[in-house]
């Protein structure tokens, strides 16, 4: 009976401490200058609204856009402002910090067919 016990408090420990949203998972992307963990979350569609680039895009015009991007710019850090949800969306608010200056960045989520999908990413000139 107590191996049992300590068998279901490993899995629960484990379950608890990988469950990373969405959003975190997105964020932590953005903090590495990591285009193909956040391209996982890329919708079908994308609209993307970058200093050079802004348009809709699919999946994988959309990694290419933001690894280019993420790799001109040198990604140092992403510090997030603010954070929320709405009917389903989530969003994130956040200063992505890079060698040549720091662009605010939107990041929109939404839910579809079961999991977080990112819909769109704005980074501007502050």
């Amino acid at each position: 009976m107590k191996r049992l016990l300590a068998i279901l408090t490993l899995l629960l420990l484990l379950v608890s401490f990988n469950t990373m949203s969405g959003i975190d998972e997105v964020v932590l992307a953005m903090k590495e200058g990591n285009a193909s963990r956040l391209a996982h979350f890329f919708d079908s569609n994308v609209e993307l609204s970058m200093p050079d680039k802004s348009n809709s895009y699919s999946r994988s015009q959309a990694e290419m856009i933001v690894k280019d991007f993420f790799y001109n710019y040198n990604i140092k850090g992403f510090d997030v402002i603010h954070e929320g949800e709405n009917a389903g969306s989530q969003y994130c608010i956040g200063t992505l910090q890079t060698g040549s200056g720091t662009f605010r960045t939107t990041i929109f989520m939404k839910q579809k067919q079961g999991s977080e999908v990112l819909q769109e990413l704005r980074i501007e000139n502050r």
